[in-house]
């Protein structure tokens, strides 16, 4: 029921619906008639399960009879829940005794001058307008505003205040891109939704027609010739990217050649689509900030091998992984790859099960 009162209380709030009728449905029990059919004790891993599971071409998920094993602890499951809420809880308090504690300061100290309605953003739009020869396109005022209204947390400012929290999940929640591996096209894509984002200020109810809109408005940033799932448009986008940096990021191992790439996750789609796209490659490995790493191959090579001849990990031959140990996170690849190639230096000269490549190969 939690789901559905939030829709009933967001219609209330928008002025949908009445208040009667708002408690009325609140109040509402419904009968249940399968208990297990409506009970999720952890919705958050099932939507994520279902995500995955069309990524992968099943879409018969809910009629095809699929039993589906995950490693999920309902009782950790319920831990994680509850510390994301007390911590959410926790940041709006902090952000209210924050702007409560500067104007304390502000009226303590002559030298302390706080701006209490215009955040950073707003401080510079009203000089430029005031200072320069500005010719705002017409929506800049208003997204000023709503900058303004999120920033310095009015939440009074109901409409704007709204909009800019959609806006924040709107850059926060892209992780389509690596921020590290790419740095540019990660600004550019930000960039562009949040222009694309500005199209629906205007709009009744802007700030459901803008969450409404989130998945088609990324989506149309990486598509090119034709329409296809999320996943498989940021997919090809990414492997593109990546045949971009062959030149820097390519490493041998026994005479196999791999790419190298830092925190992209995504291996098993991201790393057989590399594969498939540059088939001069033997494998791929992607390292992330936390030195775990993820490997593929195409029959070409063994990653269970190198992953057991470089940390101790293991796997399938053609899929695999481990833990370097000691590994540094770092926030420049070259960095990155110095320490791969040390620790490839170093095992290469120690002997292993895997075989050296032959001309052959």
């Amino acid at each position: 029921m939690g789901r559905a009162n939030r829709v009933v209380k967001r219609m209330h709030v928008l002025g949908w619906i009445d208040q009667v009728t708002y408690e009325i449905a609140t109040h509402e029990s419904p009968k249940v008639y399968n208990d297990t059919l409506t009970q999720n004790l952890a919705p958050f891993i099932v939507d994520e399960v279902i995500r995955r599971t069309y990524a992968i071409g099943i879409d018969d998920l809910k009629t095809g009879g699929y039993d589906i094993y995950t490693s999920i602890d309902i009782r950790l499951q319920h831990s994680a829940q509850e510390a994301i809420k007390h911590a959410y809880e926790a940041s709006l308090k902090r952000i209210e005794g924050y702007i409560i504690e500067d104007a304390k300061l502000a009226k303590k100290h002559d030298w302390y001058y706080l701006d209490v309605d215009r955040c950073a953003t707003k401080i510079m739009y009203d000089w430029a307008k005031e200072n320069l020869d500005f010719n705002e396109p017409e929506w800049m005022s208003k997204y000023v505003d709503i900058v303004n209204a999120v920033d310095l947390w009015k939440k009074d400012e109901h409409n704007n205040f709204e909009y800019g929290k959609v806006c924040m999940g709107l850059v926060n929640e892209t992780r389509e891109l690596n921020r590290v591996m790419f740095a540019n096209e990660d600004n550019a894509y930000k960039l562009a939704l949040l222009k694309e984002a500005v199209k629906y200020i205007s709009e009744e109810n802007a700030p459901i027609v803008l969450d409404e809109k989130i998945h088609l408005i990324k989506k149309e940033f990486f598509k090119h010739d034709k329409n296809d799932t999320l996943d498989n448009l940021a997919t090809a986008y990414v492997v593109e990217l990546l045949g971009a940096k062959r030149p820097t990021n390519t490493i041998y191992y026994k005479g196999y050649k791999g790419f190298l790439s830092y925190a992209v996750g995504n291996t098993s789609i991201v790393g057989n689509g590399f594969l498939v796209a540059y088939p001069e490659y033997d494998f791929i490995v992607d390292i992330s900030f936390k030195g775990a790493m993820g490997l593929r191959a195409d029959y070409k090579v063994s990653v269970a091998q190198i992953a057991k001849e470089w940390a101790g990990g293991g796997g399938h031959p053609n899929a695999s992984g481990g833990r370097i140990q000691g590994f540094k996170e770092q926030y420049r690849y070259d960095k990155v790859k110095e320490q791969i190639e040390n620790l490839i230096n170093h095992k290469e000269s120690r002997a292993g099960d895997l075989e050296y490549k032959t001309q052959e190969d």
